[in-house]
């Protein structure tokens, strides 16, 4: 009854971040140009009580919620840089700028943790730190390591990303320890 819960009050926010996810999908913006999706992020992160740092890795942001007394600090990471294709698919959220699209979901991953962040903000209680991590450029030339050496990491114990996979069912989370999906071909 617990996780239906907790499920329950997320799906009561679906449409909402899939409207949000379908705003960064029809203006995707190329690596380090991330401007527009850098600013609306950086808008609701601080609507919902946390610290934001710009700036990093040049579009990329943290934003940062501590609760309780806890030392302990976890990292959240999504990607939000879209890739140069011409996109053809004929949905009503199609990109309106030529030559560059959301083809590999990180309109969806940006969007599903901004649907976290206002979820942790407003419900959840914990001892510690949120770290989330909206990078640049994760498909070229890097955004991931200039971020790093920003320190955007800082006092982070672990650090949790996700990809979406067409592949994978609906509903379905699929789990590996260590490295999945490092590849850039």
């Amino acid at each position: 009854a617990f996780l239906h819960d907790k499920l329950q009050a997320l799906q009561a926010e679906a449409e909402t971040f899939i409207a949000v996810r379908r705003d960064i999908h029809r203006h995707p913006e190329m690596g380090y140009k991330e401007y527009r999706t850098s600013d609306l992020v950086a808008e609701q992160l601080s609507a919902w009580g946390y610290q934001v740092t710009r700036g990093l890795g040049g579009t990329g942001l943290v934003g940062q919620i501590k609760k309780g007394s806890g030392h302990r600090a976890i990292g959240i990471r999504a990607d939000m840089d879209a890739l140069p294709i011409d996109e053809a698919t004929g949905l009503s959220y199609a990109s309106c700028n030529v030559g560059i699209m959301h083809a590999c979901g990180h309109d969806g991953h940006t969007a599903m943790l901004m649907a976290a962040a206002q979820y942790v903000a407003q419900e959840v209680e914990f001892s510690g730190t949120l770290n989330l991590i909206f990078q640049p450029a994760e498909e070229h030339p890097g955004g991931a390591k200039i971020m790093i050496d920003e320190h955007a990491l800082d006092g982070v114990d672990q650090v949790f990303a996700l990809h979406v996979d067409p592949s994978t069912p609906a509903g379905v989370l699929a789990v590996r320890k260590g490295t999945v999906m490092a590849s850039a071909d």
